[in-house]
């Protein structure tokens, strides 16, 4: 990568942290999606993986009197099953699929009947959503909305969701970094200049955002947060519509099936 590259990359870690330093969600999804349009899908699962640990791991720290440990741990069970299922298959998606599935699955969340409406506190939930948003973030890069909408769920305020996904997070994505820098066949290198980049970008945006969300209150926060996740998913599956539909074209264009 040049270093003008590097530069505007770095920008954009900076305003993806803190936009998940302020809503606790939201920063890694629009992060991916300019990553797998810029790098081959492994690279970008690798840098993206950097990035979010280091911007979560510092959000965690910085609200550690806010973590809600129960919830983490259960959460954690469903990640280590997940991960052992697709360390057997080691599947690695195309990137029209990946974002698809990014953009679906809060809208899946929302439509769960009344009676199973997420909730952090549950213990059956964090196990099974746990398995589900790790499958997803080794398809995807990212957790999707999905484990956004499962913390919107509780009875959490503002500061502990943010902590206590954040927590999560550090995990899931220290998880994919094994899975795509190791697991798989396919396993991608990073320019230890871009990581630097990525760790010091992503430590910055959410110590900026710390002071806004002390100010927010707690419906400013859940009002705003939903509004960007339908927001950011409906983008991903027009984007991985699109991506889907033009690849077929091409395909059926170089197979001679359209004149």
């Amino acid at each position: 990568m040049t270093p003008i590259m590097i530069i505007a990359l770095g920008l954009l870690m900076v305003a993806t942290a803190f936009l998940s330093g302020l809503f606790g969600m939201a920063g890694g999804l629009v992060l991916i999606g300019v990553l797998l349009a810029l790098m081959p899908l492994p690279t970008a699962m690798v840098l993206h993986a950097i990035t979010q640990m280091a911007s979560n791991g510092w959000r965690a720290l910085l609200w550690r009197a806010h973590i809600r440990w129960r919830p983490v741990a259960v959460y954690l069970i469903g990640c280590a099953v997940a991960l052992a299922a697709w360390s057997i298959t080691r599947y690695v998606p195309d990137k029209p699929v990946a974002l698809l599935l990014l953009g679906i699955t809060p809208f899946m969340a929302r439509l769960l009947p009344s009676n199973i409406k997420p909730n952090p506190d549950s213990v059956w939930q964090g196990s099974v959503y746990g398995s589900i948003c790790m499958g997803l973030m080794l398809m995807t890069g990212v957790s999707g909305p999905l484990l956004d909408t499962f913390f919107l769920g509780g009875e959490f305020g503002r500061r502990e969701k943010v902590a206590t996904k954040a927590m999560c997070q550090l995990v899931s994505h220290f998880t994919k970094l094994v899975y795509f820098g190791g697991v798989i066949d396919q396993a991608a290198t990073l320019d230890p200049v871009l990581a630097g980049v990525a760790i010091l970008a992503s430590m910055l945006g959410t110590t900026l955002a710390r002071r806004i969300l002390e100010a927010m209150t707690d419906q400013q926060f859940l009002a705003w947060s939903n509004k960007l996740i339908t927001t950011i998913a409906c983008y991903y599956i027009g984007y991985g519509g699109w991506l889907l539909l033009s690849t077929q074209v091409a395909a059926a264009f170089d197979k001679g099936g359209l004149q």
